[in-house]
């Protein structure tokens, strides 16, 4: 997803849209979390407005991130309306314009992967939960540790105080 102002200096005159399918697996380097990317599509048009550019955007897609508690794989969809504005790093911006909020360039080419990539990452939760009929690859023990379910807790009796409950038998 990379034009050249030229190829965009259309968008003056008549919109300008697109509809495209990127690939975004290079993500799953930025954030280990990631198991797989599906195909995402991104739809949208361009405003050209003096030397400033607004892209406004549909991303779609779907993530596999694991399951906080079990480690199963959920399927996290991608649905995004983002707007980003590329503006060239030598020329004047004007006032009523958030600085922050816009992709400096330089040169000809503007991509728009590089946004992309960062509205997708920006879009995934710290925590992912997955159905509770999934499967469990998360063990249930561990070394001082094991889960237990409320009827488990109950039954269970610790093994310091059952000698404490023999004595109340006996009398």
């Amino acid at each position: 997803m990379k034009w050249s102002l030229q190829q965009l200096n259309v968008a003056k005159h008549k919109p300008f849209t697109f509809d495209e399918t990127v690939d975004l697996t290079s993500i799953k380097q930025l954030n280990s979390e990631i198991r797989s990317v599906s195909p995402i599509r991104v739809q949208g048009d361009l405003l050209y407005r003096g030397s400033l550019l607004t892209f406004t955007l549909k991303i779609t897609g779907e993530l596999i991130l694991p399951c906080s508690r079990t480690l199963a794989d959920v399927n996290f969809p991608i649905n995004l309306n983002v707007v980003e504005q590329f503006h060239p790093v030598n020329d004047y911006v004007t006032a009523d314009v958030d600085r922050d909020d816009i992709h400096f360039f330089e040169g000809e080419m503007i991509d728009l992967i590089p946004a992309i990539e960062e509205r997708v990452l920006l879009e995934i939760p710290m925590q992912v939960f997955a159905d509770d009929g999934s499967e469990r690859l998360a063990p249930p023990t561990g070394k001082d540790w094991e889960l237990l379910t409320e009827e488990n807790q109950k039954k269970r009796i610790d093994p310091r105080l059952a000698d404490l409950a023999k004595f109340f038998e006996k009398e």
